[in-house]
């Protein structure tokens, strides 16, 4: 797979996480193909795989996904984050559990990619502290 398939295929997670955060109830693994055709958006097959891939295992390690992002974004409980802001978290401190082939510093740079794209002026800088923090906390370097 690409770089960019990944790329685009991230960005597409945290648009399919961010809504489920807005209505627990929703499918999105189910989802990850068809909203793409029922959309018309421009999601390439591999890209949706690695989304579905992405969300699937985000939606089944969120409680302790939660856990590392609330215990490593000091004076911030993830309720009070924007919602853009903490599924970007989600899908990188996934990335960095779940994922262990991709680089830390890969699984940072995206992330702090879609933090520019889709938040606010603080976001990036607040995404790679905190998913530097998740790193360290689980045992992964920059060198990984």
């Amino acid at each position: 797979m690409t770089q960019g398939s990944r790329r685009t295929g991230r960005a597409y997670a945290l648009q399919l996480l961010y809504a489920r955060d807005g209505d627990p109830g929703t499918d999105v693994t189910g989802a990850a193909v068809s909203w793409a055709d029922a959309f018309d958006l421009d999601v390439e097959s591999g890209a949706q795989t690695f989304a579905r891939d992405l969300v699937a295992a985000a939606t089944e390690k969120s409680a302790e996904i939660d856990e590392l992002i609330t215990s490593a974004s000091k004076n911030w409980r993830i309720d009070r984050m924007s919602r853009v802001d903490r599924n970007i978290l989600r899908l990188g401190a996934c990335e960095l559990l779940a994922f262990r082939d991709v680089p830390v510093k890969v699984v940072i740079n995206e992330a702090v990619e879609l933090a520019k794209r889709f938040g606010t002026a603080e976001s990036s800088a607040f995404v790679n502290g905190v998913l530097d923090r998740i790193a360290t906390a689980a045992g992964r370097h920059a060198e990984d």
